[in-house]
């Protein structure tokens, strides 16, 4: 099961220069490697002269060891990428991808000043960003017959549940993520049609 945490509501982009140095700062949602990577080729897209495109994100619950990944993109070890990721869970933020955009404006910043630098525009770009509670859900297996199916598609829909994999053999499966708090009502419906829930 999975706890409450913050998610991203919006993507946003902030810019800050540092000597001459222009760092543009982008934050989105992205629940997999494929969508932050897809946000990171948009960043290249849009910027494409910019010298330097590091990043970091955070995926899953931040209190708890989840997926991350970072990157200095060319930049000396250790100034870019792991200071974006350390404000990322200091916000203890998760489901998030932020990419930084660097524009180099000819004035070396030094190892300690690019990582106040990187920091900095990650700050900025994050306190900006519009946030949620994630709700905590727990994933259920049901199985009936195939009349069942749309009675749970309603029931799903009517409850913010999301249906996984769908499986059709003698009768239908479902997964279905459902929020907690709808858990016992979940019960219910199932005991009251005759689905088997596992």
């Amino acid at each position: 099961m999975s706890q409450h945490y913050a998610i991203p509501t919006e993507t946003i982009e902030r810019e800050t220069e540092v000597k001459k140095s222009r760092f543009i700062a982008r934050a989105t949602y992205a629940t997999n490697r494929q969508e932050a990577m897809a946000f990171l080729a948009q960043a290249k897209a849009d910027y494409p002269d910019a010298r330097h495109h590091c990043w970091a994100y955070l995926l899953g619950d931040p209190s708890q060891t989840c997926s991350a990944a970072m990157s200095d993109d060319g930049e000396p070890s250790g100034v870019a990428g792991r200071p974006i990721l350390n404000v990322i869970q200091h916000k203890l933020i998760g489901d998030v991808m932020v990419v930084v955009s660097r524009y180099f404006g000819g004035i070396k910043l030094g190892a300690g000043g690019m990582v106040r630098a990187y920091s900095g525009v990650a700050e900025c770009v994050l306190s900006a960003l519009k946030l949620e509670r994630q709700q905590p859900v727990i994933d259920r297996l049901l199985s009936g017959d195939f009349s069942q199916e749309q009675p749970i598609r309603h029931w799903a829909e009517s409850r913010a549940a999301k249906i996984g994999a769908v499986t059709y053999k003698q009768g239908v499966s479902l997964v279905l993520t459902v929020p907690v708090q709808h858990e016992s009502a979940l019960i219910e419906f199932c005991s009251a049609r005759g689905i088997e829930l596992d």
